[in-house]
């Protein structure tokens, strides 16, 4: 069997890159190559569209083997585990506990609880952790950063009289200190003596990690992958930095700090992130000479701990593309984000309900969330093969390429002073923001997709009451977005689909919700093709469509748009046929209804002068056209 295998790759002779380009450019028929296939991402580089053994020399990615020193490959040898995470608000530590032991039956193995400052005492913690065996769940905790060492205290009190192994027990308390000034602008306290401080406290408990880099606020506020990515690593190195500085072993500093990262949408630039983060943050901590502080046999050449450059991994899906209207396609969003980050290896993983936008999940998304992981686990099987990208020539050039331009961007910062005087300066807060700003008009003029907002919205749907969200602070009492002075500028954490949003309720409250009638005559192709664009533009506004299988005359869909009592009267033809059409249609019309031509032909400058105001083609800025449409009809 091996020798007819062995005699069939024979008969087929290898294929040079030059074969392949000879062909690639005959198929182009003269257009250019690189304008034509190439991808120039957002994140400053250039994808080129097919890969090669040849296009792996040179590349560091597949010198080392999952578990090894960088990491690239994954902090794991013999699997690609991780732990299903299910963030807990508690008003209540009764009510929080009995969720908490419910969703652990569910298959959650990881629990968040976000715990308000003002009730922390040792009966708080009793009851909330009553009847959860803490050496077999992961248990993760955030309040508000003045009471990290408060919470320390209470967790390590709990855990020794409960008399339990801490050698078994995992998991963190969120500080950061330089989240706090991205979120509220606000510059409280002393870092570096608060993490001493807790540190200090969680000593009992050796894996706990305290020290956190919160990335996932720049996902959140919409920073493109390379951003978050080169920012996160600036802002552990700003801890690594001070911290050591401050007389902490370096060792010791590398194992309390947890990284909690975003996931966008970008499936494959997603994998790569992950797997470029592992190797540079490895790199960075190597460059410490942190010193082994047992005896174990993951040291590096000169005795440093290799065991400290492993880099704790949280994921969490990103709000910022998470979408009101249509919300069950969050699930989709959520699903590929999920994929993205169990194949780029992480070790917790938290799927945001579909329906956190506008209103605090249910039971029922939160079931959805937590079987969206649990059926990669058991039926697709990610958590059995270990970093299963690795060898695609495509991921490893994408992990190199986005592994240059993150560290491009993190020797930047470090070379004007790292991340914190970045942050008092508020460089990282106008670069992040000027990308929600880029994104949203990208959004606006559909260069970005939102399946269901600005392309292919739901017709009939309506918000029946729904509204967005506003935000809580960390300990659960009052509105994110604090009137006190700031420090410092703060993120702007606008979704894509916002404005969109706030459009379609506007609609939606006027009582006028306005009705589109298509015109289509003429090119059946080009009249079918426009009339479902202009559906399409116009219900994005929350506008009612109506389509038609075409007329005889201009006159007939005139007639028939007022028997419909059309606000709207949109015109589908091909760019021919609207010199012949557009004029005698506008006349018909006559003002009784707002008159739209679908397309951008050649005659517009002939169909303006005759009056015609409204055209609608794909380089308008869907967006700011349907803010014009709602004034004049909603006044």
């Amino acid at each position: 069997m091996a020798d007819k295998k062995e005699k069939l790759f024979s008969d087929f002779a290898p294929v040079t890159t030059e074969q392949w380009m000879e062909k690639v450019t005959a198929d182009l028929k003269g257009a250019d190559f690189e304008k034509k296939l190439v991808w120039k991402t957002n994140e400053g580089f250039k994808v080129k569209p097919f890969y090669r053994l040849e296009d792996l020399e040179g590349l560091k990615t597949t010198d080392s083997l999952p578990g090894e020193f960088p990491y690239l490959r994954g902090t794991k040898k013999n699997n690609n585990e991780w732990l299903v995470r299910q963030d807990i608000r508690v008003e209540s530590p009764k009510e929080a506990n009995a969720k908490a032991l419910d969703i652990l039956n569910k298959g959650v193995d990881s629990l968040s609880f976000h715990v308000k400052a003002k009730e922390l005492n040792a009966e708080y913690i009793e009851t909330l952790l009553d009847g959860i065996q803490a050496e077999c769940v992961e248990l993760n905790f955030s309040t508000c950063q003045g009471h990290v060492v408060e919470l320390a205290e209470l967790l390590v009190a709990y855990f020794q009289k409960k008399d339990y192994d801490v050698k078994k027990l995992k998991g963190s308390i969120n500080y950061d200190f330089f989240n706090k000034m991205l979120t509220k602008g606000k510059e409280k306290g002393d870092m570096v003596q608060t993490a001493k401080a807790l540190i200090e406290a969680i000593q009992p408990l050796p894996f706990y990690r305290v020290i956190n880099v919160n990335a996932l606020t720049l996902s959140n506020a919409g920073a493109r992958i390379y951003q978050e990515l080169g920012y996160a690593l600036s802002w552990g190195n700003e801890y690594m930095h001070q911290l050591t500085e401050a007389g902490i072993p370096a060792a010791v500093v590398a194992k309390k700090i947890k990284f909690n990262f975003g996931i966008s949408s970008n499936y494959f630039l997603e994998i790569a992130k992950f797997r470029a983060a592992r190797m540079l943050w490895a790199n960075i901590v190597s460059t410490y000479e942190p010193k082994c502080l047992r005896d174990c046999d993951n040291k590096g050449e000169n005795g440093e701990c290799r065991c400290a450059a492993k880099m704790a991994i949280h994921a969490e899906t990103t709000s910022f593309n998470l979408t009101m209207f249509d919300a069950y396609v969050n699930l989709l969003r959520t699903q590929t984000e999920a994929m993205s980050a169990t194949l780029g290896g992480v070790d917790s993983l938290t799927v945001s309900p579909f329906d956190k936008v506008y209103e605090t999940p249910d039971e029922f998304s939160e079931r959805l969330a937590r079987n969206q992981q649990l059926l990669l686990k058991e039926e697709s099987h990610f958590d059995k093969v270990v970093d299963p990208a690795a060898g695609s020539y495509y991921i490893e050039n994408l992990t190199a390429s986005i592994a240059k331009q993150a560290w491009e961007l993190f020797l930047c910062l470090e070379k004007d002073g790292g991340f914190y005087e970045a942050l008092k300066k508020g460089l990282v807060q106008s670069v992040v923001n000027a990308t929600n700003e880029e994104r949203r008009k990208a959004v606006a003029q559909r260069r970005e997709i939102l399946l269901g907002t600005n392309q292919y919205p739901n017709f009939n749907e309506k918000a029946d009451g729904k509204h967005p969200l506003e935000e809580k602070c960390c300990c659960g009492g009052g509105n994110g977005a604090h009137t006190c002075e700031k420090d410092v500028d703060t993120l702007i954490f606008n979704r894509a689909a916002s404005e969109f949003e706030a459009l379609r309720l506007e609609t939606e409250a006027s009582g006028k919700r306005p009705k589109a009638f298509m015109l289509t005559i003429g090119n059946l192709a080009m009249r079918q093709a426009r009339a479902q664009y202009s559906c399409n533009f116009l219900a994005c506004a929350g506008y009612e469509v109506i389509d038609n299988l075409g007329f005889d005359t201009v006159e007939a869909g005139v007639e028939a748009a007022m028997e419909a009592k059309a606000d709207i009267v949109v015109l589908c033809s091909s760019d021919e046929e609207y010199a012949e059409y557009a004029v005698p249609a506008f006349k018909a019309l006559n003002g009784r209804a707002m008159f739209i031509v679908a397309g951008n032909p050649a005659c517009a400058d002939e169909l303006k002068a005759a009056g015609i105001e409204n055209f609608i083609h794909v380089r308008v800025n869907v967006l700011e056209t349907l803010k014009e449409y709602n004034a004049k009809l909603l006044s």
